[in-house]
Order: structure tokens, then C-alpha cells, then sequence
């Protein structure tokens, strides 16, 4: 039984003083959740985000929703202080974790990360996506921009054999999920029921619902997913998240 509790997915990570070792970073690809032996130069991450903008802009997408730090927290199955470590810019969450801020705030970590681009034509090069990489195995890497007032992403996941990439909290009713697999083999888990996913598979489910993928072979499995979200508030903004975080609010 699917249960609001995940321990080995519930860490973050410390991150230290610019010029200390043992760092988390976000690599030029994107962000990683990985503890590495790497310096944080000028506070700022390889990419060029700051841990404390991350933060700022999860604590501006709450403020935005109009939430409180207990509701927020409450939805992701986090803890308060964990949250609010996050929005200082104190604590990195692993990959999972950031996933259930953001679901928790009716938004994407490609939002959370990225910059909007209102083009009527946007392409992404191999080296501008960003990619967000769990110590636990596997990775993913975002296909889609961000686009104003739209929630949606294109994602390719990779798994390494054995890998269980964790449980992923229900979004809001009438978002949906499609999942194609390229190759491997997933075992895509909803509400407690599982389905084996092979190569030239696919398969929908509605997105408010526990979901887990899991890699029971001895091969990467690879797969894209695309997931168009809805809000579960009526007032909602679906501004865009500005760089510097919250506006103050007089």
C-alpha cells in the first residue's frame, strides 16, 4: 500500500560555504542532487542559478498561490523546516523531493529552474537542457520549455538497472501523464497497481495519482513522459517565477 512516507527519498543535502568542500552543485546540464568534492564558486552554481534564487523562487511560487509554509509543506509530505531550510537557500532537496514542492505548488521543476521563453518557435540544443540527476541512479532531462501561462513538460528518463526512482505524489485532478519507452524495461506502479513496461510501449493514467518507476532489468531503461498539469486553486497565477525570487509585499 502507497503511503505518504518515503524515508530513503526524504533527505536533503547540507550545502556548504562557498570555498568548502563536500558541496552539492548543479552542473551546466542542470541540477544534481549529488554530493561532490566540488567548490561552489561565489556562492553560484556551475549553471549560473544560486541556491538561494532556487530557493526564492519556490518561496515566490508559494507567496504567488497565495499558501502558507505549513500548507505547502503539508502537500509535499515534507516538513516545515525542511521547506523553509529550502527557500532560504540553505538546503538542496534530492530530485524527488523538488518534485513534490513543485506538485505540491501545481507547477514543474523545469519552472522552478528555468526561464520562461514566449517565442512561437523555441529550440533547445543537446547542451541547454537542463538535466536533473538523483544520486540514487537515475536521471532526467527536460525536453520542453517553458512556456507563460502553460504547465506542461517533456521529459527523457533514464533508469539504471535495479533502480527505483521513488514515489511520486498525485497532482492536481485532470492533469495527465503519457509514457513511451524507448528501451529497458519499467515497472510503472499507479495507486498500488503495477504495470511491466517493455520497449515500444506506452501508457496514460491520470496524473492525480501516486505514481512509481521502478528498472527491475539488468539494462538502462529509457523513457519519455509528458505531463500537462492543472491547478487545484482557481486563483492561481501562472506568472512566470521572477529570477530574484518574491516580490515584497508592502
Amino acid at each position: 500500500m502507497v503511503t505518504g512516507r518515503y524515508p530513503l527519498h526524504d533527505a536533503y543535502y547540507t550545502v556548504d560555504r562557498p570555498g568548502t568542500e563536500g558541496c552539492a552543485v548543479i552542473h551546466d546540464s542542470g541540477i544534481s542532487s549529488t554530493i561532490v568534492s566540488s567548490r561552489i564558486a561565489g556562492g553560484r552554481f556551475s549553471s549560473g542559478l544560486d541556491v538561494a534564487d532556487l530557493g526564492a523562487r519556490v518561496r515566490a511560487a508559494r507567496l504567488d498561490r497565495g499558501l502558507s509554509l505549513g500548507a505547502v509543506a503539508g502537500r509535499a509530505a515534507v516538513s516545515r523546516s525542511m521547506l523553509s531550510a529550502v527557500e532560504r537557500g540553505a538546503r538542496v532537496p534530492t530530485v524527488l523531493v523538488l518534485d513534490r514542492i513543485a506538485t505540491a505548488l501545481d507547477t514543474s521543476i523545469a519552472r522552478l529552474l528555468g526561464e520562461e521563453q514566449a517565442s512561437r518557435v523555441v529550440v533547445l540544443r543537446h547542451a541547454a537542457q537542463d538535466v536533473a540527476r538523483d544520486p540514487t541512479g537515475w536521471e532526467r532531462r527536460i525536453l520542453s520549455p517553458v512556456l507563460p501561462g502553460v504547465e506542461f513538460e517533456f521529459m527523457r528518463t533514464t533508469i539504471a538497472p535495479g533502480v527505483d526512482a521513488g514515489v511520486f505524489a498525485p497532482h492536481a485532478g485532470g492533469s495527465r501523464e503519457y509514457v513511451a519507452i524507448e528501451r529497458g524495461t519499467l515497472q510503472l506502479t499507479i495507486d498500488g497497481t503495477s504495470h511491466l513496461l517493455r520497449a515500444g510501449d506506452s501508457a496514460y493514467y491520470a496524473g492525480d495519482c501516486h505514481h512509481q518507476f521502478v528498472n527491475p532489468g539488468r539494462e538502462p531503461c529509457v523513457y519519455y513522459l509528458a505531463m500537462a498539469l492543472t491547478d487545484r486553486s482557481p486563483h492561481a497565477r501562472r506568472g512566470r517565477v521572477p529570477p530574484g525570487g518574491a516580490r515584497r509585499r508592502p
